[in-house]
């Protein structure tokens, strides 16, 4: 079964003045999602800015996102590694919080290959017991899990599950999806590519856009699933300059931005992350003017 079904939120993680971790704004903001029915919390992924989270705050996020959330929906915890015993650590420390899954990004900088890539994944599988979903985003990690790959691993472990591509290469997914053959939970990394997955077989979607549309977001998910392609296909569209604007700028840049116009609060950015060049975060408040997400 899989882990979720639907739309999942990359939650950002907010911050303080002092750069800090702000907890309080994380109870908001996870309160929100639930209230507006995303479909499953991904905690200190790329978008919640799990590289320059120390491992003690990297924690304390999942713990806290836990004890919040208390299964009212799925929580999965960003745990990868480009070493795979900082990964199995992390991995062990999650599952003890009580997170629903896992999801572990490729090793980066590393550059592994395609077994050592399996050799990886296989070593963090057997240390825990909750299912995993592999990450595989190639324009941030340098390494490409190939289609055979993720087959192979959902295959022969029996925890690895599923595969949230960000590839942004629809012929690669559906080169997946026809070896897979239904074995292999499939959410889009795209948020421009939700319906276009989905029409391969895809379970959702682990999305920026929630952040700032959870509803919307869920919505387009659910419409597809529950047989109208049409709305879905039109929701996708309509937001698609929106999803455009949100990734000018490397993420979590513009979301970041984005939730602090709509008056959300949630901080800057942490080193080397900046604030959004101003041409930037005027075209992603125009393209969030026409989508009705502020006025």
């Amino acid at each position: 079964m899989a882990i979720f079904t639907g739309a999942g939120v990359a939650l950002i993680t907010p911050m303080n003045d002092d750069g800090s971790v702000n907890y309080e704004k994380l109870r908001e903001l996870l309160e929100f999602h639930v209230a507006n029915e995303t479909d499953a919390i991904i905690i200190c992924g790329t978008t919640g800015e799990a590289s320059t989270l120390s491992d003690e705050e990297h924690l304390e996020c999942i713990r806290f996102a836990c004890e919040v959330i208390n299964k009212r929906i799925p929580v999965i915890a960003g745990t990868g590694s480009n070493c795979t015993q900082s990964a199995i650590e992390l991995s062990k420390e999650a599952e003890k919080s009580g997170v629903d899954g896992l999801l572990l990004v490729t090793p980066y900088y590393n550059k592994a290959t395609q077994n050592g890539l399996k050799a990886h994944y296989k070593a963090i599988a057997k240390e825990v017991n909750v299912p995993i979903i592999l990450y595989n985003v190639p324009s941030r990690t340098g390494t490409r899990l190939a289609p055979q790959t993720v087959v192979d691993l959902c295959h022969e472990v029996p925890n690895i599950v599923g595969v949230k591509d960000a590839t942004g290469d629809i012929s690669e997914v559906a080169e997946l999806m026809s070896l897979a053959k239904g074995t292999v939970d499939v959410y889009s990394g795209n948020d421009d590519q939700i319906v276009p997955v989905l029409s391969l077989g895809g379970k959702g979607v682990i999305s920026v856009l929630s952040n700032i549309l959870p509803k919307e977001t869920h919505d387009m998910v659910a419409s597809y699933l529950d047989g109208d392609v049409a709305k879905s296909c039109e929701m996708q569209l309509k937001y698609f300059d929106l999803v455009k604007a949100l990734f000018c700028e490397v993420n979590p840049i513009p979301v970041k931005k984005a939730l602090n116009l709509m008056g959300m609060e949630v901080g800057s950015l942490r080193l080397p992350l900046t604030e959004m060049e101003d041409a930037n975060a005027k075209r992603l408040e125009e393209e969030m003017r026409k989508a009705g997400v502020i006025k």
